[in-house]
């Protein structure tokens, strides 16, 4: 019954992979089809702003309209007046979630969150990040980072569906993203012996396999 437990989430878990646009489940269709790329003139160069700095990575984001460089995936500065940007703003946030969210959906809510646990649908995302929350029975939720004003993740109801039933799949319940769990090989070796227990039992119990090898075995006592 234990097993038996578990092979029916592995079946369960397996057909709402299958089943699912993996698309759908990211939130893609939440998002707008195409968004027009910023354009922006009149930027200063990173020499001229920086001289001194070592520039390793360096990226030219739109955060509510404004140009920055993002510069060694660590610092925001404004590409003209050269002032760095310790945060985003609330504002912000939702400026930027509106430019790339569907028109159609509306905003309830918005909060700060600094930390997130193992369990936590933004787990692994950049903190501190702005959730911005909205209305409507898929309970949509987009994560926008405080540090660069990036749109991360978005999660809705699908997903966590999905979530809670990689969890039951993968047996890791403790960060639900390792496929290496000692707990998982185990079940992995405990099935394959049922399995093969059950191989077994039918080959020994068939009617029709012990007429076969009972007139095998006559037919060598003849010979």
């Amino acid at each position: 019954m234990f097993l038996g437990i578990q092979f029916f989430m592995w079946t369960i878990s397996g057909m709402y992979f299958s089943w699912t646009d993996i698309d759908e489940i990211h939130g893609d269709h939440f998002r707008k089809s195409h968004v027009q790329p910023a354009s922006f003139t009149n930027l200063k160069g990173i020499s001229e702003l920086f001289p001194e700095v070592e520039v390793n990575s360096l990226q030219l984001k739109d955060v509510a309209g404004e140009p920055y460089y993002w510069i060694n995936e660590e610092t925001l500065v404004h590409a003209r007046s050269g002032i760095q940007k310790q945060e985003i703003s609330q504002e912000e946030a939702v400026k930027i979630a509106d430019k790339n969210m569907l028109n159609t959906l509306e905003i309830s809510g918005i909060e700060r969150i600094t930390s997130t646990g193992d369990h936590h649908e933004y787990r692994g995302g950049r903190l501190p990040a702005f959730v911005i929350s909205y209305a409507g029975s898929e309970n949509i939720k987009a994560y926008v980072s405080v540090v660069d004003g990036t749109l991360g993740s978005v999660r809705h109801r699908d997903w966590r569906w999905f979530d809670f039933l990689w969890m039951t799949h993968t047996m890791d319940y403790e960060t639900r993203d390792d496929f290496n769990t000692g707990i998982l090989r185990a079940f992995s070796l405990l099935g394959l012996i049922t399995v093969l227990s059950g191989f077994v039992l039918w080959f020994i119990s068939s009617p029709t396999m012990m007429k076969f090898f009972g007139k095998t075995g006559k037919k060598k006592r003849y010979q």
